[in-house]
């Protein structure tokens, strides 16, 4: 009886002992936990927030003095027009009603809005005013000539503000154009600037210039 009083005495003693070591251990355990779950919690935030940061970084934003502007909403804003294919998206562009004249009667409308991934270097109604009027008239009249015209204004392919720096693209009108620049400022064969860069459409990236190009004809 009296080992058995002893046995029990013993694991009374060692229970007492253990008991606040385990409670010790799982108070330190539960900190972890909590250290683990905001360290986890830090990361998917930095990783949540890390391709907005980047997408801030890139410059990938419209520029120029002409975009000044442009709409600060509905169909004719930058928003606007990123949600149209190209040529309904100039349509809804005041400065490029003209050219929106020309892809109608060049019959071009479809063509360029079921385009994909293309750039479209778009000349403002000022830049068209520089043609003499009876030129102009002349153009509009030859739908030949003015497709022609148009097609040269069209890349194969989406550029970006840096592949414009030093550039010499094909056009859809089978030669090639030229840019030249960097920043903010960038020119097209050497005569025409761009006034307001990398807008987005649909299916396209505009750059609206203050002179029409002209092919070799």
């Amino acid at each position: 009886m009296f080992t058995t009083r002893f046995q029990r005495a013993a694991l009374a003693v060692v229970g007492a002992a253990v008991l606040p070591l385990a409670l010790t251990a799982c108070s330190g355990d539960s900190g972890k936990d909590k250290d683990t779950d905001s360290s986890a919690s830090s990361a998917a935030t930095e990783t949540a927030e890390t391709p907005a940061d980047n997408a801030a970084g890139t410059g990938e934003k419209p520029f120029g003095t002409a975009c000044a502007s442009v709409p600060k909403s509905g169909a004719g804003s930058f928003d606007g027009m990123s949600k149209d294919p190209v040529a309904t998206a100039a349509s809804n562009n005041p400065d490029l009603s003209t050219l929106v004249t020309a892809v109608k009667e060049a019959g071009l409308v479809d063509t360029l809005n079921n385009a994909k991934d293309i750039t479209v270097f778009a000349p403002t109604n000022e830049a068209f005013a520089k043609i003499p009027k009876a030129d102009l008239d002349k153009v509009l009249a030859d739908k030949a000539m003015l497709t022609k015209i148009l097609t040269y204004h069209v890349v194969g392919e989406k550029l970006d503000p840096k592949a414009l720096e030093s550039g010499t693209f094909p056009t859809l009108e089978k030669s090639t154009l030229t840019t030249a620049g960097s920043g903010e400022s960038y020119t097209v064969n050497d005569t025409s600037k761009v006034v307001c860069g990398n807008v987005p459409t649909a299916n396209a990236t505009v750059y609206i210039v203050d002179t029409v190009l002209m092919p070799k004809m």
